[in-house]
């Protein structure tokens, strides 16, 4: 019998259970929709912009990190400002190689005495590897892989979920990139408010062997229904969020990709992590390409690889493309010469030997639904 090539989640048989078309994805068999009713990437797309949607994440690395000396260490590797990572707080931030290009895009979050990491799933290992590598030993890593990790995303659900989590305070208290801790069925599990796809919502940590319990109690509420990778792809691209191997790699730099705001303002003049130079230098000079939205004319969508065109000349490659079911009409990310990435501006996109029509966009192509306190 052949090895297996891919991993299983926790929930692997819950979702086949469910009805879900399996793929590889990341190293593991993750799915990408399901079948029966209400299944169907659009479908699935349109009840996570209206109701609540419940996302396995668990093939993301979670990384907690202690030790004397941690913010001093971790700042040497990442640009963030730990001085400003109160308890109970998280942030965006970059893990950068020696030339400024990004490994990865991370979540950063300060628990009592540690610091709580999320990373990318196809990239979790070399992105341990290269903490391990970069970080003293006086700094403990470990791994959190006997947890699982499930999303919860759209604006009822909040609803849902705050029957069932319990704490010393209100699940509702919680707003946009605070995080707490809570019990759900007698499971002691960290929730965050935060996700990735431009919705309000949450992602919550929860022991491995407690995911099947938690997935279907939440799942029974009739706000939530299961979602898979096909609409969670849709999501982030109106919502103008970057996936990593596609929209970010080492030869992609954050300023490139548009994301400075991951780099804390006194770590952009101080320096002093990974890749400062060429991230100062383009702060300073500006990048040789920039991230754009792009929305294009007709019905056909513009494909990763997709050359960009400005009259004849090429300027650029899509990075990420599809149809979004929100506006009705496709909508892509690109690379362009910065001196083609005016909003309005008119390009052209090459898809199946035509030029289509294009338009530069403002991004979140979606406007974000954040629950930032009353």
């Amino acid at each position: 019998m052949a090895r297996r090539l891919t991993a299983q989640l926790p929930l692997d048989a819950w979702h086949r259970a469910r009805g879900a078309r399996m793929v590889p994805f990341a190293g593991y068999e993750m799915p990408i929709q399901y079948t029966g009713e209400g299944g169907g990437i659009v479908a699935e797309h349109e009840w996570t912009r209206t109701s609540a949607g419940l996302f396995d994440v668990s093939h993301m690395g979670q990384v907690l990190l202690s030790g004397e000396g941690l913010d001093e260490a971790v700042e040497a590797i990442l640009p963030i400002d730990l001085s400003t990572l109160t308890l109970g707080r998280q942030r965006y931030s970059l893990l950068l190689d020696e030339n400024g290009g990004v490994l990865d895009d991370l979540m950063v979050s300060r628990w009592p005495g540690n610091l709580y990491l999320v990373v990318n799933g196809a990239t979790k290992w070399d992105d341990i590897g290269h903490l391990r590598e970069h970080l003293p030993d006086a700094i403990t890593l470990h791994h959190m892989d006997e947890h699982a990790l499930l999303a919860l995303q759209g604006p009822k659900a909040v609803d849902a979920l705050a029957r069932h989590a319990t704490g010393e305070y209100a699940l509702s208290d919680l707003t946009f990139m605070r995080f707490g801790r809570f019990e759900i069925a007698g499971h002691l599990v960290t929730i965050a408010r935060a996700g990735y796809t431009g919705e309000d919502g949450f992602e919550i940590s929860i022991p491995a062997e407690a995911a099947e319990e938690i997935a279907t109690l939440l799942c029974a509420e009739p706000e939530v229904r299961p979602i898979g990778l096909g609409a969670r792809d849709s999501l982030r691209l109106e919502a103008g969020l970057p996936l990593y191997g596609h929209d970010l790699s080492p030869e992609i730099s954050p300023i490139e990709a548009g994301l400075i705001f991951g780099i804390n303002k006194r770590r952009r003049s101080e320096g002093g992590f990974l890749g400062a130079e060429r991230v100062q230098s383009e702060i300073a000079n500006g990048p040789a390409k920039t991230r754009i939205g792009l929305k294009v004319d007709g019905r056909l969508p513009a494909r990763e690889g997709a050359k960009v065109f400005a009259a004849d000349k090429e300027i650029g490659v899509v990075t990420s493309g599809g149809f979004s079911p929100t506006l009705g009409a496709p909508i892509a990310m690109a690379y362009v010469d910065p001196a083609h990435a005016g909003e309005g501006q008119a390009l052209e996109i090459e898809v199946r030997s035509k030029r289509l029509s294009a338009t530069v966009s403002p991004m979140p192509f979606v406007p974000h639904n954040y629950y930032r306190g009353s």
